[in-house]
C-alpha cells in the first residue's frame, strides 16, 4: 500500500524488466525505472522456484550496456526464456491486464500456440457413426484448407457438367449437319461422275486406238535405232599434226636471235682507237710541257733554245701521226658496226618474211579443219531434226491415244472434275464414317458427375459438423468463470471455420467494461495462460483499490496487490498481516 507516486508501480516494473528486460505493460521505454540524476539501474530480485529453492536474479544497466546474472552467473536473455517463458507469456501471467490491452490480435496467436492439440479420432470419437465412417479416411489437420479443396472440387465438376452438357449440344448440332452434308456431298457427287461420263465418252470418238498404238510402236523403233547412231566426227588428225609443226617452226623462227658476226674486229677496233686516244693525249701533253732545259727524248740531254723548235715540230708531227692513224681506226671501227646493222636488219627482215609465210599457212589450214568440223556438224544436226521429229510425231500421237479429241480446256477441264470426285468422294467417306461412330452417352457422364458432386457436398457438411465438434472441444480447453474467448465460427452458407478473437466479461464486451472488470477478467485470462503454459508465476494487481473483491477468480499462486492509500508512505505486508491489522481495527 501506499499514496500515489511512493513506488507501487515501480515495483512490478521492477519485477518484470528483471525478468523479460522490458517493464509491466511490455513497452520498450524504461524511463520510469531511473532517475533524471542517475541513469544506471540495478535491480535484485529473490525468488523461491518449484522446489522451494532460493535464487537471486540481478538485471543492471550502465549507460547502454545491459548485464544480467542468475545466482552470480553471467545469463542471457534467451536463457531467461527458457527458465520463465517467453516474454508475452510472463507478462500475461503476471500483469491482468497485458494479454488483452496490449498483445490484442496477438494474443489469438499466443493462445493457439498453447492450446492443446485435440487428435483427429478423438473429435470423431465424440460424432455420429454416419459422420465417423464418411470422415476416417480423411485428412483433417487443416479443416478450412481440406473445405476449400473440396469446394474447390466440386467447382470443377460443375464445371465438367457444363463441358458435358455443351459435349452433348454440340454434338447433336454437329449429326445434323453430318446429315445434311453427307445428303449435299452425295448429289454434289452424282453431278461430277455424270460430267465425268459425258466427257469421257466424247474424248475417243472416232479414233481406232489400236492403230495409233501401232503407229507409235513403229516411230519408236525408229527413234530407238537412230538413238543409237553414233554422232558424225571430223578426221582432223593430219591437219592437226601439220597445224602443230608449223606452229612449232613459227614460234622457233619468230624468237630466234641474231648472232653477231664481227663482234671481235668491232672490240679489235674500238681497243686500238682507245689506245691511239691515251697516245695522242700524252703527246699532246708532252709538247704542252717541253721548253729549254727539257730532256730530249732521243738522246737524253737538256734542250738548248736552238734545239727547241726543231724539237717541238718533231713532236707535233708525231701527234699528227698518232691522230692520223686514230682517224683510220675509228673508220675501220665505223665500216664493221655499219656491216653488223646491215646484217642483223637482213636477218630479221628475213625472219619476218618467213613467220608471215608459216602464218598463211596455218591459215589455210585451220580453215581446212574448220570446214570438215562443220560438216559433222551439219549431219549431226540433220540427225538431231529426225529424231525430234520421230519424237514430236510419237507426243502428238500419244497425245490422241491418251486425250482423244478433246481440247486444251476440256482435258483441263477433265481432270479437275476427276479430282474434284476423289475430294468428294473421301469427304462422303470421312462423313458417313463420324455417322457410324459410336457417340459419347454424355448423359450418363453427366449423372456420374451430379452423383459426386452430392457425395462431396454430404462429405462437406460431415466436415462442417467437425469444425463445430473441434471448436466446441477447444473451447473447453478456454473455459473461464466469466471470461470467454471465441477463436473460431463457423460460417452458415459454407460451413468454413472463420478466424475470430472475441473477447467478453459476462457477455458483455471488453472495451465496455469498467476498471474493476477489466481488472478481475484479466486474473481469469492470467490463470488460463497458467493452465495452458504449465507455468505459475505471482499475478501483480495493481489500482486493487478499485476492486472491491476477487470471487471470480481463484488463483492458483501468489497474488501482489497494490493499493493506493492516501499519502500514506509505500508499506508492503503479507495478506494475512494485513488482514489481522483490519480485524483489529
Amino acid at each position: 500500500t501506499g499514496g500515489n507516486g511512493r513506488g507501487k508501480s515501480s515495483i512490478a516494473d521492477a519485477i518484470a524488466f528483471a525478468v523479460t528486460g522490458v517493464p509491466f505493460f511490455g513497452e520498450r521505454s524504461i524511463d520510469r525505472l531511473y532517475s533524471e540524476q542517475n541513469p544506471n539501474l540495478s535491480i535484485t530480485l529473490r525468488y523461491l522456484d518449484a522446489n522451494q529453492q532460493s535464487h537471486v536474479l540481478v538485471r543492471t544497466r550502465q549507460k547502454n550496456r545491459m548485464d544480467v546474472t542468475l545466482d552470480g552467473l553471467s545469463i542471457r536473455q534467451q536463457d531467461l526464456n527458457v527458465l520463465f517463458g517467453e516474454r508475452d507469456v510472463f507478462l500475461s501471467i503476471f500483469n491482468p491486464l497485458y494479454f488483452i490491452e496490449e498483445l490484442g490480435d496477438k494474443g489469438k496467436e499466443l493462445l493457439e500456440r498453447y492450446l492443446p492439440v485435440i487428435p483427429q479420432e478423438k473429435i470423431l470419437a465424440e460424432m455420429g457413426e454416419t459422420e465417423q465412417a464418411a470422415l476416417q479416411n480423411e485428412s483433417l489437420l487443416q479443416p478450412d484448407v481440406w473445405m476449400k479443396n473440396r469446394r474447390s472440387e466440386i467447382r470443377d465438376l460443375e464445371g465438367r457438367i457444363t463441358y458435358l452438357t455443351g459435349q452433348k449440344d454440340l454434338t447433336a448440332k454437329q449429326r445434323t449437319e453430318a446429315q445434311d452434308k453427307e445428303a449435299a456431298l452425295s448429289q454434289e457427287l452424282e453431278q461430277l461422275q455424270e460430267q465425268v461420263r459425258e466427257l469421257e465418252e466424247r474424248q475417243f470418238d472416232g479414233i481406232d486406238r489400236a492403230a495409233t498404238e501401232e503407229r507409235i510402236l513403229d516411230l519408236t523403233a525408229q527413234h530407238q535405232r537412230l538413238s543409237k547412231e553414233p554422232p558424225y566426227a571430223a578426221d582432223t588428225t593430219e591437219l592437226d599434226k601439220r597445224l602443230a609443226q608449223l606452229r612449232k617452226d613459227q614460234e622457233a623462227r619468230s624468237t630466234a636471235w641474231y648472232q653477231r658476226r664481227y663482234t671481235q674486229e668491232i672490240a679489235d677496233a674500238d681497243a686500238q682507237v682507245k689506245a691511239l686516244l691515251e697516245d695522242y693525249k700524252a703527246a699532246d701533253l708532252a709538247l704542252k710541257k717541253f721548253q729549254v732545259g727539257s730532256t730530249c727524248p732521243s738522246c737524253l740531254r737538256p734542250v738548248t733554245v736552238q734545239e727547241l723548235p726543231h724539237l717541238q715540230e718533231q713532236l707535233r708531227t708525231a701527234r699528227a701521226s698518232i691522230k692520223a692513224r686514230g682517224t683510220a681506226a675509228r673508220g675501220k671501227w665505223k665500216q664493221f658496226q655499219e656491216q653488223e646493222e646491215k646484217d642483223q636488219a637482213a636477218f630479221y627482215a628475213d625472219a619476218q618474211k618467213a613467220v608471215e609465210q608459216m602464218q598463211g599457212q596455218i591459215e589455210k589450214l585451220e580453215q581446212e579443219r574448220t570446214a570438215l568440223i562443220e560438216e559433222a556438224d551439219r549431219k549431226n544436226a540433220s540427225h538431231a531434226e529426225e529424231l525430234d521429229s520421230l519424237l514430236v510425231q510419237i507426243q502428238n500421237l500419244s497425245a490422241t491415244k491418251d486425250c482423244g479429241i478433246l481440247n486444251a480446256e476440256e482435258l483441263a477441264r477433265l481432270e479437275e472434275l476427276r479430282g474434284d470426285v476423289l475430294t468428294c468422294s473421301a469427304q462422303l467417306k470421312a462423313v458417313r464414317e463420324s455417322l457410324a461412330a459410336p457417340s459419347a452417352d454424355y448423359d450418363v457422364q453427366i449423372a456420374e458427375v451430379r452423383q459426386a458432386i452430392e457425395a462431396k457436398e454430404k462429405l462437406l457438411g460431415y466436415a462442417a459438423a467437425f469444425v463445430s465438434k473441434k471448436a466446441e472441444m477447444l473451447f473447453s480447453a478456454l473455459r473461464m468463470n466469466r471470461v470467454e474467448i471465441c477463436l473460431y465460427e463457423a460460417v452458415k452458407t459454407t460451413g468454413l471455420a472463420k478466424d475470430v478473437f472475441k473477447f467478453t466479461y459476462n457477455k458483455r464486451r471488453y472495451d465496455r467494461l469498467s476498471l474493476s472488470e477489466k481488472i478481475r477478467a484479466g486474473m481469469e485470462v492470467s490463470e488460463l495462460m497458467k493452465r495452458l503454459t504449465g507455468r505459475n508465476y505471482p499475478q501483480f494487481v495493481d489500482n486493487m483499490e478499485s476492486v472491491e473483491d476477487l470471487s471470480n477468480v481463484r488463483p492458483t499462486g501468489q497474488v501482489i496487490m497494490a493499493k493506493c492509500v492516501h499519502k500514506a508512505d509505500l508499506c508492503v505486508r503479507p495478506a494475512q498481516q494485513q488482514r489481522r491489522v483490519e480485524k483489529a481495527a
